[in-house]
């Protein structure tokens, strides 16, 4: 970082200076630039939050129970979660308003961020990074980004840039669990250090720059300097946690197989359980992208992708079934493992899905179950499946359950209705 040069000189354009700028705000935010955390000892009832998201959503008709309530008869996706079913809630009837395009929404997942197909609309900032940012400083690693495959994730900065997950269960067990050495130790304050400097210099050249610029882009360049400010924040605050040792946890490395996406699914999910239960983050998200491996799962011998464009097939329809049901197997069994460590009634877990059908690219009739949290689930909450309810309801829900003093998030018209 000492070679850096941030030239805001006259050879580049005002709008390149910011575009810039934001670039290299994206970098320091990103989770492997933060060490690894040890346990707090305030980690008791703590409120946590886990957003699994899917990008190519789940089969309805396998999905949706068929009537609403807390006596609904479960689907076939639903069958083998009865022995949790008082731990989640069923939400059908549900989108983010304005949000369309198909599979090009996937990064309002989260964000709910309206994103209509030819419009140029900026991202914002994700309900996790959201939650993170108020409440991330009380653990060592404000949140963590994953996802089975690849570097894309629904996780977004306040400046809208989009945060490239972790794919390796090895690689995030080892930076929770496992002591660096003196020497990486010492390269990783000595980064942290250097990082608080490049921020000084930016801060002194962007100033230069504001002097030349238009309302509307110093308005831009405001809300850069305020991201800058937390930005050093949370450098401080990280290299206090450098040389303390990281928890110890009675499991080794997890063992997977990188052809099949349930397997990394799986040790994903346990690393995750093990992140919490030493309070090692409080914030996640896992996403399960499109270019999932799903061959080596019996009865699967076609590409995830393909089998979601079904068009009705038969065929295909039955493989796609294989396949998101070991999704939300792996899903429930997480909600188990929670429940085991006591931990399930102060973590609030989603899952979703941009899209409501993959086949037609359709993003109305989002698929969410709703766990813990210390709401009372057991219920289905069926909405017009015509006239959809707006889903970042249940957002906003969740940040008021964390005691963050939010009156809305994204498109929300207040706290979702049925939820208790």
């Amino acid at each position: 970082m000492k070679n850096v040069n941030f030239n805001f000189g006259k050879k580049i354009s005002r709008r390149a200076a910011l575009r810039n700028a934001g670039v290299s705000l994206t970098l320091p935010l990103l989770d492997a630039m933060t060490p690894a955390f040890a346990a707090a000892e305030t980690g008791a009832k703590a409120k946590r939050f886990v957003g699994v998201s899917l990008a190519l959503g789940l089969h309805s008709p396998n999905f949706v129970p068929e009537n609403a309530g807390t006596k609904y008869k479960p689907s076939r996706y639903l069958e083998s979660l009865q022995d949790i079913r008082d731990e989640f809630t069923v939400v059908s009837g549900s989108s983010h308003p304005d949000v369309t395009g198909g599979h090009t929404a996937e990064g309002s997942i989260f964000t709910a961020c309206p994103n209509q197909r030819g419009a140029t609309t900026r991202n914002t900032i994700s309900l996790d990074q959201l939650m993170a940012k108020h409440l991330g400083h009380e653990t060592r690693f404000p949140s963590m980004v994953l996802s089975t495959g690849g570097d894309r994730s629904p996780a977004y900065t306040e400046n809208g840039a989009m945060i490239p997950s972790e794919d390796d269960p090895v690689k995030v067990f080892t930076k929770l669990f496992v002591d660096d050495s003196k020497k990486e130790q010492q390269r990783q304050a000595e980064l942290l250090r250097e990082g608080r400097s490049v921020m000084d210099v930016i801060g002194d050249e962007a100033k230069g720059l504001k002097r030349e610029l238009g309302k509307g882009d110093q308005e831009k360049l405001d809300s850069w300097f305020t991201s800058i400010r937390e930005l050093e924040q949370r450098l401080q605050a990280n290299e206090a946690w450098v040389n303390k040792p990281k928890p110890k946890v009675d499991a080794k490395p997890p063992k997977i197989d990188r052809n099949n996406t349930i397997s990394v699914e799986r040790a994903l999910f346990k690393v995750m359980a093990l992140a919490l239960q030493t309070d090692s983050t409080r914030f996640m998200t896992l996403h399960v992208p499109g270019n999932a491996k799903v061959t080596k799962l019996e009865g699967v011998d076609e590409g995830y992708h393909g089998l979601s464009h079904h068009g009705r097939d038969e065929e295909k329809l039955d493989q796609l079934a294989i396949i998101e049901q070991a999704v939300i197997d792996e899903w429930a069994d997480f909600l188990r493992n929670l429940s085991e460590a006591s931990l399930l009634d102060e973590t609030m877990v989603v899952l979703t899905s941009n899209l409501g059908n993959a086949s037609s690219h359709n993003n109305l009739n989002m698929p969410l179950l709703f766990a813990g949290g210390g709401f009372e689930h057991g219920r289905h909450l069926a909405f017009d499946q015509k006239n959809n309810y707006p889903l970042p309801n249940l957002y906003l829900s969740a940040l008021q359950q964390l005691g963050l003093e939010q009156d809305s998030f994204s498109t929300s018209t207040g706290r979702m209705d049925g939820l208790v």
